[in-house]
């Protein structure tokens, strides 16, 4: 099969030929339809990601039809068009067994922890516990999109921070993430405020209905520009970037008993950042994390996506061919792409 590889982290990623996989016992393959290029496919190629293995193929946000079938494998068959969580369950650990797979103690995460969807063909494992059944109405390049960023997105906004009608919503990071929690929040019936450095991406966020945009490089304070707009502070903040300054301000600029969300990655030398304790103190200030969805829990978003609530297709930025992938995750953090990109064509 083709397929995106590379052999030492931050080197070159090139279109092979490579072997076909397999089907694990409790595995399928599937031929892929579509995979989303997301920055954490970028995060583990330059080696931020301990759970890699060299050579690795990435791709963690896609979809598929299954053309192989594990023999222990009970509730898929030949056929089945699926879309596949990235944070996948082993269905046996004591995480799993609460029902949260997405966080399992022996995870499966394609691109990963094994060969991920940048190719024609990709083995999953796990499959009764981690797949979903691709809904008629939602094509494959808009079900690749649900399978990292907006998916997580859900889960934070509505698991986690539990967001209600009329509370005020601020993201920092109009990116992918930033985008899909703007449009879940609006859904949700919040007051949304997107901050961002980039005009482009502030014209995006208010495409998608967010109430005020933020330029972070044009005033002097974040912090006191969203408590002077939500008078007071927000109820929910997102931290959709993962740096020092975006948590930082996230978490500041909340009003008393307000809930700080971190659902972008903070790797390598972000890993422990300055957190204002003193403030989640004095004001009882909750810090979650989000990560992933389990599959079971898809159905809801799917419901919000097939009845028009929710509309990730206008996240799409392009779709493109297997061949132009790798130059787009290799120059992610110089060249950020405007929308989602899909790779749709795996032959070219």
């Amino acid at each position: 099969m083709r397929a995106a590889i590379y052999r030492e982290f931050g080197g070159e990623i090139t279109i092979e030929n490579i072997k076909d996989p397999g089907s694990s016992q409790d595995g399928v393959v599937i031929k892929t339809l579509a995979n989303g290029i997301c920055r954490s496919d970028w995060h583990g190629w330059m080696g931020h990601d301990p759970a890699i293995n060299l050579p690795n193929v990435p791709g963690h946000e896609c979809c598929g039809e299954i053309v192989e079938v594990g023999k222990g494998v009970k509730h898929w068959s030949v056929g089945d068009r699926v879309i596949v969580p990235f944070s996948g369950g082993c269905g046996r650990c004591t995480s799993c067994k609460s029902d949260n797979q997405h966080i399992c103690d022996n995870d499966f995460q394609p691109g990963f922890t094994a060969y991920g969807a940048f190719a024609e063909y990709c083995a999953i494992d796990y499959a009764d516990v981690n797949l979903v059944r691709l809904p008629d109405a939602i094509s494959p390049v808009t079900a690749a999109s649900l399978g990292c960023r907006f998916m997580t997105s859900f889960r934070a906004m509505t698991a986690r921070a539990a967001v209600v009608s009329e509370e005020w919503v601020v993201v920092h990071g109009a990116g992918g993430i930033g985008l899909s929690a703007i449009m879940i929040a609006k859904a949700l019936g919040a007051q949304t405020v997107a901050v961002d450095v980039k005009r482009s991406a502030l014209q995006k966020a208010e495409d998608i209905g967010a109430d005020i945009c933020i330029d972070a490089s044009a005033v002097e304070s974040v912090v006191e520009a969203i408590m002077d707009i939500t008078d007071g502070g927000a109820h929910v903040s997102v931290d959709a970037l993962g740096s020092p300054i975006t948590a930082y301000n996230s978490i500041a600029c909340l009003r008393k008993r307000g809930r700080h969300i971190q659902i972008g990655l903070a790797v390598d030398s972000y890993k422990d950042m300055k957190i204002p304790m003193n403030l989640v103190i004095g004001r009882e200030l909750d810090l979650l994390g989000s990560h992933g969805m389990q599959a079971h829990k898809y159905p809801d978003m799917l419901e919000m996506i097939t009845d028009g609530r929710l509309e990730p297709q206008r996240l799409l930025g392009n779709t493109v061919a297997l061949s132009d992938a790798a130059s787009i995750l290799m120059t992610m953090a110089e060249v950020p792409p405007d929308g989602l990109s899909v790779i749709d064509d795996f032959q070219s």
